[in-house]
């Protein structure tokens, strides 16, 4: 997930790499495992243009991590790209994120902090942050990736999230960030990840693993994330 690089599949999830049809002779179907080339992702002309984020919303949820990213430059704010992430995925963002990061203040010098607004007397609670925010239809459902390609200019990354499905992989939505907001959402991303690791510990040490036959583990609720 560097500049050119896709995140690499998770082993045995049959899409590290390309080979032969095998038949299943129970079914009478044929599977293959199918490898994407990470730089041929086409781009659907609704997305092809972007959006530009001032800011970024991470919930972490029991089977993935929704990103919504916020134009907060107009009133309401909106959210203009909702992108879901697996587990794996977001984990690889994060070094794909951290090593942009280092490319970029190689070439422009370190990247200015936002300053933080004072800390109001209350948190607002995410239902309250969520009241406040416009979200179309369109949006609400969201974008699923599973790959990431980036790139930077002077001021600006951009982030394009990928569907690397069989037969082409397609950029499922196209995020432009100001430079100074991508320390800070690495940052949360990685907060979020620790809380969803903790989770899954915590769920193991009181369910201990099941024999066969016995019905799968439930996942612990979903959460917010930073914000």
């Amino acid at each position: 997930m560097n500049e050119h690089d896709g995140p690499k599949p998770p082993e045995g999830s049959g899409a590290e790499n390309s080979g032969g049809a095998k038949r299943d002779d129970s079914s009478g179907q044929y599977n293959q495992r199918i490898e994407h080339a990470p730089v041929t992702a086409r781009v659907p002309e609704r997305v092809a243009r972007g959006v530009f984020s001032t800011g970024v919303i991470i919930i972490d949820g029991p089977y993935e991590f929704v990103l919504d990213f916020v134009m907060g430059l107009v009133q309401p704010r909106q959210v203009v790209a909702r992108v879901i992430l697996t587990p794996v995925v977001v984990e690889q963002f994060i070094h794909a994120l951290r090593e942009n990061i280092g490319k970029y203040e190689g070439r422009f010098g370190k990247i200015p902090e936002i300053p933080r607004p004072p800390t109001p007397p209350r948190q607002p609670t995410i239902q309250e942050i969520y009241d406040d925010l416009k979200m179309t239809d369109d949006t609400l459902a969201g974008q699923y990736a599973n790959a990431v390609m980036m790139a930077h200019g002077t001021s600006e990354f951009t982030f394009d999230f990928i569907t690397r499905f069989f037969p082409t992989a397609a950029v499922a939505a196209r995020v432009f960030l100001a430079a100074p907001q991508v320390p800070k959402m690495m940052e949360s991303l990685a907060v979020s990840l620790t809380r969803y690791k903790q989770r899954m510990e915590a769920a193991r040490n009181q369910n201990p693993p099941q024999g066969p036959g016995e019905p799968p583990l439930s996942h612990p609720p979903m959460g917010p994330g930073p914000v």
